[in-house]
């Protein structure tokens, strides 16, 4: 079945000089899209030295039939007592990944070069801890799947099967990091009622703190805090809060930062929860509603960004209250991406009887949008202020309540648009994310921005690393 036969066993003959306690085998691989092959594999443990101390790092590698045109497919192999500490090169499945598998060029590439790679990485940040026996028994389950996923064997519906958490009857919520957003999205929640439980994990380092410890003190009703992605199988709605807090010069590193976190979180969730809405509300929103929709290969349907949800509903409040205008807010949205580039626009409007007529009614309306879009300039996007607009759309998504909402969704096929990027429009939104999207007003100008936003985006996501 391997194409290049002697090339992939003169290499591997190499490596079993190199490192001889690897073992190899013959298995069958399970990838993402349930297709599968018979692949060469071994497993065995790398030297790793470790703040003072020596480490053997237990690895899984897969050898494609493609190879050695094509980089294997590498993963950690803890054992139980063995945490995997999710960093830069290792998501939260145990997979690996490098540099050097991005770069894979062939004669250039070896598995041996590879190891050598991993052997230094893996210095500079261990990849697994020791648990304690306790963090040990919870962490079983996590484990339990790792090994599938590295024998070939994945079984997404493993955790119904035997007999693990099933709460699906039930509305819960799990909110994805313990910062400032993420803990006002749970008090949110809970103050508006909206779940019947909500997962609130904490991926920080170290003991609680902060707002975290708070919340176990105060004891907030149907709220558990966890540092274990099992924890949140079965969810409706999965809140991603995280942003990166690295040491990043420029956006674009910013931006590759929150990336490589989200390699380590997305497909954790998705596994535990694939039936879930994933709701982003980390920064940038429509960049990385359009990373997490790749990571998860969810339907672009349940991958939503907040988008403009709280902008929009500010600038209804702003016509109604404040300018008097109830009936410009009726169908008034804030669409496009967060920031200075938002823009204003319309789902319908009464047509005028004649053209004079109907340039006049748009005037007045551009001036009145205009005094409102200044007033909502003045209003900062606080973290309780967007829990409240999150607690707001997890609502309309669990309740099955078709409001219409402008939130970050797929964009492609709107407006001219054709690439893949994430912007506000007006949605429909129940149970299974985004029931449909909400016609807007043919404007020109609202479609220059529009169209202007979407290129900009696009070109940041044609530079990162996914």
């Amino acid at each position: 079945q391997y194409k290049f036969r002697d090339l992939t066993i003169e290499e591997l003959k190499d490596v079993s000089k190199t490192y001889p306690n690897f073992m190899f085998s013959m298995n069958t691989y399970t990838f993402k899209d349930g297709s599968q092959k018979d692949l060469l594999n071994f497993s065995g443990t790398v030297p790793v030295k470790y703040a003072g101390s020596s480490y053997n790092i237990p690895i899984h590698l897969w050898i494609l039939d493609s190879h050695p045109f094509a980089p294997p497919i590498c993963f950690l192999k803890p054992t139980a007592n063995m945490g995997i500490a999710v960093g830069k090169h290792v998501d939260a499945r145990g997979r690996i990944y490098l540099p050097y598998l991005q770069n894979w060029s062939h004669p250039k590439s070896t598995i041996i070069g590879l190891i050598k790679e991993m052997i230094a990485k893996f210095e500079e940040e261990l990849p697994l801890y020791s648990l304690s026996s306790s963090d040990a028994a919870r962490q079983s389950e996590l484990l339990s799947y790792i090994a599938k996923i590295t024998e070939g064997e994945t079984d997404m519906k493993s955790r119904s099967e035997t007999g693990g958490r099933n709460e699906g009857c039930f509305n819960k919520i799990t909110v994805v990091g313990a910062g400032d957003l993420g803990i006002a999205c749970v008090l949110a929640v809970a103050a508006k009622d909206v779940a019947d439980k909500v997962v609130l994990l904490d991926l920080s380092e170290g003991a609680a703190k902060g707002g975290t410890m708070d919340l176990e003190i105060f004891a907030v009703p149907n709220v558990e805090i966890s540092k274990d992605f099992s924890v949140s199988a079965d969810s409706k709605v999965v809140v991603l809060t995280v942003n990166s807090l690295g040491n990043a010069q420029t956006y674009l590193d910013v931006i590759q930062s929150n990336v490589d976190l989200f390699r380590g979180i997305i497909p954790a969730v998705s596994h535990y929860s694939q039936n879930a809405v994933l709701l982003v509300a980390s920064h940038p929103v429509e960049v990385m509603t359009f990373v997490s929709w790749k990571l998860s290969s969810f339907p672009k349907s349940r991958v939503i960004g907040v988008g403009a949800n709280l902008d929009s509903e500010r600038f209804r409040y702003i016509l109604t209250n404040l300018l008097k205008a109830e009936v410009l807010a009726k169908d008034a949205w804030v669409i496009g991406e967060q920031g200075e580039d938002k823009v204003p626009s319309w789902t319908s409007c009464n047509v005028a009887a004649n053209q004079t007529e109907a340039m006049a009614a748009r005037n007045s309306r551009e001036k009145v949008a205009n005094r409102a879009m200044e007033v909502l300039k003045g209003k900062g996007q606080r973290s309780w202020s967007v829990g409240l607009s999150v607690a707001d759309l997890a609502d309309s998504i669990l309740k099955d309540k078709r409001k219409v909402h402008s939130v970050s969704t797929l964009a492609k096929g709107c407006c001219n648009i054709n690439s893949e990027v994430f912007l506000s429009l007006p949605c429909v939104l129940g149970t299974s994310g985004v029931i449909e999207m909400v016609r807007l007003e043919e404007d020109p100008l609202v479609q220059e921005k529009l169209q202007s936003s979407a290129g900009s985006i696009h070109d940041i996501q044609q530079q990162l690393k996914l």
